[in-house]
């Protein structure tokens, strides 16, 4: 199915988009009861709600630790991000033996780096210290949305914003654990069809999927066994498993991610399904792939990306040729495979301000979408 952001009778090649009708055929999207929505929340969100950028939270851990390891931990910031850090001190720890070294670190320094970066990684993040206004308006527009298909949330943050957000509101959800002090992931439930249906859960229930893995996860051993536990609440008690993705040696570990990507995977090529990006800088090749994929694919598969300023060189590559990747910017959009200005027209209020898109900023969208995408349409 091709996007229908813009009517059979869309203005010559050469001519702007309309922004009211791109506005107005996402929100009708979105209220179908038949369609399945996805949504994919990258960091720039929790940035609208005060919390630092990745760039920033590197600098927030380089600044909390002492010499010698402030250097170390630099040094090794200027070939990988946080997550790749992490995942490589883990290495290191499982790899070695003693007072063997590898780059000037022994497993045990290994460890200890791996906590005190999750201690420091937790407490920059830390959502009661942050604005959950756009979040409890996320939660608002997701209660009303009585579709077939349950609701699916994929996040990128390691934040508890999102989850605040919709138990501020009351709305029920499920994260793939089940339990309340130290709840362990349960994989046979994240898949639909593994699930029992004695087990299975109602599509009421939002699915809240954490790609990256969160701060108040933990490794634990339960009955002999090591697994992932959503614990609490967010404390510095052991190390936080954020996106471990090539811990081959550490199948605990791994699970939850493995799992939620497949499940990501899944998501984005059933029929009907309409996903939007929002926050999202289209940095992970990874979910790129995935993203674009399931538009180039599958025809009933769409994506619309949201992007808060310039549009990333590799989207508009992609969008060309590829009728089923939508994406909005604030002053231009890709449409059809067409890239254009917005024209010039009047303020919508929230929407298109000063010649300018506003929903590619989440503090923006969530109130559009609470505010404008009604009850199902059926």
């Amino acid at each position: 199915m091709a996007p229908e952001l813009e009517t059979p009778d869309s203005p010559p090649a050469d001519d702007a988009h309309d922004v009211e009708q791109a506005a107005r055929g996402v929100a009708n999207k979105l209220a179908s009861r038949a369609r399945h929505v996805c949504l994919l929340i990258g960091a720039g969100a929790s940035c609208s709600a005060g919390l630092p950028t990745l760039a920033g939270l590197q600098k927030i851990v380089v600044d909390g630790l002492a010499e010698p390891d402030k250097s170390l931990i630099e040094a090794m910031f200027k070939t990988w991000n946080v997550e790749a850090c992490l995942s490589r001190l883990r290495r290191i720890h499982a790899l070695l033996r003693g007072d063997d070294q590898l780059e000037g670190i022994t497993a045990t320094k290994a460890r200890e780096l791996d906590v005190e970066i999750c201690r420091l990684i937790a407490a920059a993040v830390d959502s009661s210290k942050s604005s959950p206004e756009s979040f409890k308006s996320l939660a608002s527009w997701v209660a009303r949305m009585d579709t077939t298909r349950p609701v699916e949330v994929f996040t990128i943050n390691y934040d508890l914003l999102i989850e605040r957000g919709l138990e501020t509101v009351g709305v029920p959800y499920f994260d793939g654990f089940i339990g309340g002090v130290e709840a362990p992931f349960m994989p046979d439930l994240v898949e639909p069809r593994d699930a029992p249906a004695s087990r299975a859960l109602p599509s009421g229930y939002v699915r809240l999927w954490k790609l990256h893995g969160s701060t108040n996860w933990r490794t634990r051993e339960l009955d002999g066994t090591k697994r992932t536990v959503r614990i609490a609440a967010t404390s510095s008690d052991g190390v936080a498993a954020i996106y471990p993705s090539d811990e081959k040696y550490d199948e605990a570990r791994r699970v939850p991610f493995v799992v939620l990507m497949d499940r990501f995977r899944r998501a984005l090529v059933e029929p009907e399904t309409i996903t939007i990006t929002t926050g999202f800088s289209f940095g992970d090749a990874h979910l790129n792939e995935m993203l674009f994929d399931a538009a180039r694919r599958h025809p009933r598969s769409e994506v619309v990306a949201l992007c808060y300023a310039t549009i990333p060189d590799i989207v508009a590559s992609e969008a060309a040729t590829t009728r089923n990747l939508v994406v909005l910017s604030p002053t231009e959009a890709i449409i059809d495979g067409r890239r254009a200005p917005w024209r010039s027209r009047a303020d919508i209020p929230g929407v298109f301000e000063d010649d300018r898109l506003l929903l590619g900023d989440f503090a923006k969208l969530a109130p559009f979408l609470a505010r404008e995408v009604a009850q199902p349409n059926g």
